[in-house]
C-alpha cells in the first residue's frame, strides 16, 4: 500500500490529497528518510508525521484493505509518540482559547472597523 493511502486509511489526514501534499512537503518520514507519496510500506516500519508543529511517531502493525473507522484504526498502528510532544498539543490548545479583554491592547480588525464607522 502507498504511504499516502495508508495515512488516509488510518485517518491521520482527511483526504488523500492532504496526505500526498504532506509527503511532498517533507512532513512524512519513513524510517528517518523523507519519502515520496508513492512509496510502498511494509509491516514493522516506523513513520514520523509532522502536523501542527508536533511530530507523531507510529509503527505499522497491519495494513488495512480500505479506510477504517476511527474506533478501530488503532489496530493498524502502534503509537510511539513522545509524551512531551503530546503535552505541547495540550499547551497549544490552552493558549488558543486565550482571549484579549475589551479595551486592552491594540484594537482588533473588527473593533477598528467599528471605530472607523463611528468617526466617519
Amino acid at each position: 500500500m502507498r504511504i499516502d493511502q495508508f495515512l488516509w486509511c488510518i485517518r491521520y489526514y482527511k483526504s488523500r490529497t492532504m496526505a500526498t501534499e504532506a509527503c511532498k512537503k517533507g512532513n512524512v518520514k519513513l524510517n528517518n528518510k523523507i519519502i515520496k507519496p508513492s512509496k510502498e510500506i511494509n509491516i514493522g516500519e516506523i513513520i514520523e508525521i509532522k502536523k501542527k508543529q508536533i511530530i507523531y511517531k507510529i509503527e505499522i502493525s497491519d495494513i488495512p484493505n480500505k479506510r477504517v473507522s476511527p474506533k478501530i484504526n488503532n489496530l493498524y498502528f502502534i503509537n510511539l509518540t513522545d509524551i512531551s510532544n503530546l503535552n505541547k498539543l495540550k499547551n497549544q490548545s490552552l493558549y488558543k482559547n486565550n482571549k484579549r479583554d475589551d479595551g486592552k491592547g491594540r484594537p482588533t480588525k473588527k473593533e477598528r472597523r467599528e471605530i472607523d464607522k463611528f468617526i466617519n
